[in-house]
């Protein structure tokens, strides 16, 4: 919240300094708001999920659960069979940076229409955490108990958005902006699961482990201001609300039961999803491009 106060204030700054060098009229070329720029960006994310779920089902074995050589794998079929979710609590911001490219168009004297393509790098956005459930295997004391290990991170960031603005004065500029946004995420996973306290002999614990990686693509919204202090410099401040879906990882834990036939009884299936949506604010600089002088020039140098 302070680095989002911060940003606000710059903001304002920005527009109190231009609304002043507007007013006291100085004698500088024509603001230079159509063509092409390219910039810099450096801000600060927030991720908007707050939990990764984990959930277990058994998958029963009806022969082999019904043998009654395996108390165990029948109390599981019995009881266990609606399957158990974890919530992993799980919150990862940190620092983003990048570019950006665009172009804008100004309509008559007000109005700035454009696109702007941009992509981040980010420095910090992982998050690792552990949780834990007991689910009761009525009519016995024991517990089936769960170890989870969760890992969650977002690796670049970009978006493709349109921007529609309305000139403040003529060098501040109030915008809009939506599109599409793009991103390399990841979720890893590892559950660890027993019944401590069962008779000899104990059943063996069941591990499964999971990793997903991939590009999501998703969409973005959000605002800002854009000062143009310089023919062919600018300063913006934005915030930008980013939605790059979910992602699931699944594993399967056979379990044995521990009887001299041995057998399969059960497979427990472990899902866990996260969602990939947050916020971030971010300053940046843009340089625009002249191409009316540069022909300009070019025309002076031809023989």
């Amino acid at each position: 919240m302070k680095k989002t106060l911060v940003l606000f204030a710059f903001a304002l700054a920005l527009t109190g300094s231009a609304m002043a060098e507007d007013l006291a009229g100085y004698d500088r070329s024509p603001p230079l708001w159509t063509g092409f720029y390219v910039g810099l960006n450096a801000g600060y994310f927030w991720s908007g999920a707050k939990n990764n779920w984990v959930s277990t089902t058994p998958i029963i074995n009806p022969v082999r659960a019904g043998t009654g050589a395996a108390t165990v794998a029948e109390i599981v079929a019995t009881s266990a069979a609606r399957g158990s979710t974890a919530i992993v609590p799980t919150c990862f911001e940190g620092f983003i940076g990048g570019g950006q490219i665009g172009y804008n168009q100004k309509f008559g004297d007000y109005f700035i229409a454009g696109m702007e393509a941009d992509i981040q790098g980010i420095a910090g956005g992982r998050n690792s955490a552990i949780g834990w459930s007991a689910s009761p295997l009525p009519p016995t004391p024991l517990f089936w108990r769960t170890s989870l290990s969760t890992h969650s991170s977002i690796d670049f960031l970009g978006t493709v958005r349109g921007r529609l603005g309305w000139l403040i004065t003529p060098t501040l500029l109030a915008y809009g902006a939506g599109g599409l946004a793009y991103g390399g995420v990841t979720m890893k996973f590892s559950v660890f699961q027993k019944i401590p306290g069962a008779d000899p002999p104990e059943p063996p614990p069941l591990i499964g482990v999971s990793a997903y990686a991939d590009t999501h693509i998703g969409w973005t919204a959000g605002g800002g201001l854009e000062w143009l202090f310089l023919p062919n410099w600018s300063a913006k401040v934005e915030y930008l609300y980013y939605d790059l879906g979910s992602a699931a990882g699944y594993a399967s834990m056979p379990f044995v039961a521990p009887d001299p036939n041995g057998g399969l009884a059960f497979i427990n299936v472990v899902r866990a999803t996260t969602r990939f949506d947050g916020r971030f604010v971010r300053a940046g600089v843009n340089y625009h491009l002249d191409w009316s002088a540069l022909s300009t020039e070019r025309e002076s140098l031809r023989p």
